[in-house]
């Protein structure tokens, strides 16, 4: 237990040395005279006052959050955080099927994009040029004859 901040071991070191200054004979009327001293404060309205007020200061942020409906909101921000933690999840599926289907996109679209290889020997020709050039292109000679 403290008074005034003072604990028991710090009190019986105050005694201790009042004992040691006072002497035996004057550490009896120094109580006497500490003890009615004691008395009259506590017992004064001042000290009431002191008291009330430090009880009201302890007790105001109770009493504030009780007036502000702030008691239930632990069980608000567990609401909350569940919410976020879906969101987060809803948001990171919507994420990955995005991802998806802009790699489909960009496989199908390289074909569009792509210019041929001109070594490649199977240009892209479309069916009516090939068959133009065959119908242009002279057939091929007879091999010679030889004559014996």
């Amino acid at each position: 237990m403290e008074i005034l901040g003072v604990g028991p071991l710090e009190l019986l070191f105050i005694l201790l040395i009042a004992l040691i200054v006072l002497g035996p004979g004057d550490m009896v009327k120094a109580g006497r005279t500490l003890g009615r001293f004691l008395r009259k404060v506590i017992s004064s309205p001042e000290w009431r006052t002191v008291q009330k007020a430090s009880r009201e200061l302890r007790y105001l942020p109770n009493r504030l959050m009780r007036e502000a409906n702030l008691e239930d909101l632990p069980k608000e921000l567990g609401d909350i955080n569940k919410i976020s933690t879906d969101l987060k999840t809803d948001f990171n599926k919507i994420g990955t099927d995005l991802k998806t289907d802009i790699n489909k996109a960009e496989v199908d679209l390289t074909s569009w994009t792509t210019p041929p290889d001109p070594t490649d020997d199977h240009s892209i020709q479309p069916e009516s040029e090939k068959k133009s050039q065959e119908k242009d292109s002279p057939e091929t000679p007879a091999p010679p004859v030889n004559p014996s």
